[in-house]
């Protein structure tokens, strides 16, 4: 465990060093305060542009609270997830095209312990990311509309976060078995898309799919009640997780013992 906890440190560490801990939240802040602001302030938008007819009255209803903020939750389905796979692409095979992870494993270092305590640094990053934009969400959603109950917000957080932590697993996992950063990032990305485009045109035969765990937290919020299937979501998200960090680990010691 000390050596889990070693590599770990390291991890967060590495991590401070490039800056990450500053810029990612805060790009996840900057996107959470944007859709209140916007929303709030979109008539103003509009008639600043001009054009409109002479007597012309623009008269745009103002959206719920919970439609706010699970207009703001979609932002991190699209930025959110491009970000996260920049981030994190090359968190292993960055360092096995330049030799860092050998020199790792010439030690008495589990590759276990080497691919988890990076998926474990990278999800700490995802998660207080993601909670400080929402939460920014939330509160900027409740100074100018109304407030969402906070155990709604934690719920619709939670499932959110497991769609994220499903990307962030399927990157390590290409990080892993990929000696190219660019390539991990790549696929990443665009299974990510087909799966998102697959489940959101299937979605009555998908209700499984982990990525509808971004619509039923967004159902959360606008209606107040979870779709039945959403603790189908979340089962199988948690099994994917686990398969694809047992792969990871798995293709990561097979390409190392090969080399």
């Amino acid at each position: 465990m000390s050596q889990w906890m070693t590599l770990f440190q390291k991890e967060i560490l590495e991590m401070w060093r490039n800056f990450k801990w500053i810029w990612v939240p805060i790009t996840f802040i900057l996107l959470g305060v944007s859709e209140p602001i916007t929303s709030y302030y979109l008539p103003e938008i509009i008639k600043s542009f001009g054009g409109l007819p002479e007597g012309a009255v623009i008269d745009i209803p103002p959206p719920t609270a919970g439609a706010v903020l699970a207009s703001g939750l979609s932002q991190y389905s699209t930025l959110g997830v491009l970000i996260i796979v920049l981030g994190t692409m090359g968190v292993i095979a960055g360092e096995r095209k330049s030799g860092v992870a050998a020199m790792i494993l010439v030690k008495p270092v589990s590759y276990l312990s080497y691919v988890t305590s990076k998926w474990a640094g990278s999800l700490l990053l995802v998660w207080f990311s993601l909670f400080s934009g929402y939460l920014s969400t939330w509160y900027y959603t409740g100074q100018l509309f109304e407030w969402v109950a906070f155990g709604e917000f934690l719920h619709s957080f939670v499932l959110y976060g497991l769609w994220l932590t499903v990307i962030l697993t399927l990157t390590v996992f290409f990080s892993s078995a990929l000696l190219s950063p660019g390539m991990a990032g790549f696929i990443s990305l665009a299974l990510a898309l087909v799966v998102s485009i697959i489940s959101g045109a299937l979605s009555h035969l998908l209700e499984w799919s982990p990525s509808q765990l971004t619509s039923y937290a967004s159902a959360l919020l606008v209606t107040g009640e979870l779709p039945e299937d959403t603790l189908l979501a979340i089962l199988i998200s948690i099994l994917l997780i686990i398969v694809l960090l047992w792969l990871s680990v798995f293709l990561f010691k097979k390409k190392e013992l090969a080399s």
